[in-house]
């Protein structure tokens, strides 16, 4: 049998990190034995659910490379469907009509609280031959009363229920609007998933969803139920913690290769292997190695994992991710066009960086003049005592016939001698005045992308600060 697994989100929000590795681990499931990933959209609750949900849902998985072999399928196309299987049951005797009120339903939860047991419905309805007159009526599933449930649980083992725990629950609302637990049971049903994969808040629905499928007589899934992401604090994983939507960590200039790889490791290891790319994923990925236990999310080592494909990622995939965030950053496309290589960029940067964001900024100096410079940078580089030494830099890198990484650092080092400084004192004064900061690439490597021409006129820029210094302290 050709393996189906299957990602059901709600589209009532954005696909947040615990969303994003339930359908990592499912993609990587069909993936790794040859089989069907379908995307379902789970959007029954017409109230929260919003096709601006689906729209970023959907998005983001096409940006972490998750594409679906089937769907996105919607559960409200499949209104009648629902409708024609509870109508199934309710011939069958394994469902009834309930028509008890808001009021009469919290009435009866507020008794059983009083007398200490429970709140769960208690099935009075259960016997009702006939209709109560303009009551709004839900469809109710019988479930059994005795015995037990045994889910087999692919991660966590043998897992029972009691069915004296269960009570009869709604799997049709009045509006014919069906309810997730039943919605579920058809759906995985009639898209022959054989692997359930999903969060473990999910593992107490499993023993009424098999009371369900039981009775309509149909195949049950394999169950795996994944362990929930905590934060460092060991509470459930929030924004608090760091944790945003997928596509926040895309603005905030993660690549896609470094989110998948940290989200895989939450919960799942390979030995001591830290870092995958996706065909590694999909060749050692099995749910025996999901960990039982709740992940941690490290945002930190998410940092760390970001870092690293920056470096390993190549620069012509990386070159046109940085030119986006340099336009968000102000720099013009002209700049961009007229500028180094973007590829030269990020070779020279792909070690300083550990985000795109970070490269973006830290890469501005190549396009934009600074506009003032850094005040301890200038309180501690641009004084009296450079005015000499920016003039002399000034002369000698004027006179270079030939602009390269070579060609400039031997002409900032021959000034160092000349002058009878410490390279230090030479190449500092000159960052600070080419780039309004104290810390850049080496000091070859940012002139050489500045560019013969702005790396002049920055210069006399700078000489005309040190001068006014000067005179402003006489």
């Amino acid at each position: 049998m050709t393996m189906r697994t299957r990602f059901a989100p709600s589209p009532t929000g954005v696909l947040h990190i615990g969303g994003a590795r339930t359908a990592l681990f499912n993609w990587l499931l069909a993936r790794r034995h040859g089989g069907a990933f379908v995307l379902r959209i789970e959007d029954t609750d017409t109230e929260r659910s919003t096709r601006e949900s689906i729209d970023r849902i959907i998005e983001a998985m096409s940006w972490l490379g998750l594409q679906a072999d089937e769907g996105p399928v919607l559960q409200t196309d499949r209104l009648d469907r629902y409708r024609a299987v509870a109508r199934q049951l309710l011939d069958a005797g394994l469902a009834y009509h309930c028509y008890c009120s808001r009021e009469e339903l919290a009435a009866m939860r507020e008794d059983q609280r009083s007398r200490g047991l429970k709140p769960r419905y208690d099935g009075r309805c259960r016997t009702r031959t006939r209709p109560v007159p303009g009551a709004d009526a839900v469809v109710r599933f019988k479930t059994p009363e005795a015995g037990r449930v045994r889910v087999r649980d692919l991660i966590r083992g043998e897992v029972t229920f009691d069915n004296s725990e269960l009570d009869d629950l709604v799997i049709l609302r009045p509006d014919g609007v069906p309810t997730y637990n039943f919605s579920v049971v058809v759906d995985d049903s009639d898209m022959g998933i054989t692997h359930v994969v999903r969060g473990d808040d999910h593992l107490n629905n499993t023993p009424r969803q098999i009371n369900i499928l039981n009775a309509l007589g149909l195949r049950l899934p394999e169950y795996a139920h994944v362990p929930m992401i905590l934060g460092a604090d060991g509470s459930r994983l929030s924004k608090r913690h760091g944790a945003v939507n997928v596509t926040d960590y895309r603005e905030a200039g993660y690549l896609p290769e470094a989110v998948l790889n940290y989200m895989v490791r939450l919960g799942w290891s390979h030995g001591d292997q830290e870092l995958f790319d996706v065909d590694e994923m999909i060749g050692a990925f099995s749910l025996e190695q999901v960990n039982e236990s709740a992940a941690a999310f490290d945002p930190d080592k998410f940092l760390w994992v970001n870092e690293q494909w920056i470096r390993r990622t190549p620069s012509a995939r990386i070159s046109p991710l940085l030119a986006t965030f340099l336009e968000g950053d102000g720099v013009e496309d002209a700049d961009l066009n007229t500028g180094p290589p973007l590829e030269e960029i990020v070779e020279v940067q792909r070690h300083r960086a550990r985000t795109l964001t970070e490269m973006a900024e830290k890469s501005r100096f190549v396009y934009n003049e600074p506009d003032t410079y850094a005040p301890k940078a200038a309180k501690q580089h641009l004084r009296g005592v450079a005015l000499p030494v920016l003039r002399r830099l000034h002369q000698c890198l004027g006179e270079l016939g030939e602009w390269s990484v070579e060609t400039t650092q031997a002409a900032v080092e021959s000034v160092a001698d000349e002058l009878t400084l410490k390279m230090g004192k030479v190449a500092q004064p000159l960052r600070v005045a080419v780039t309004g900061e104290s810390a850049s690439p080496g000091i070859g490597q940012t002139l050489a992308l500045i560019g013969q021409e702005k790396t002049l006129r920055r210069l006399a820029k700078a000489v005309e600060f040190v001068e006014a210094r000067i005179a402003r302290t006489r």
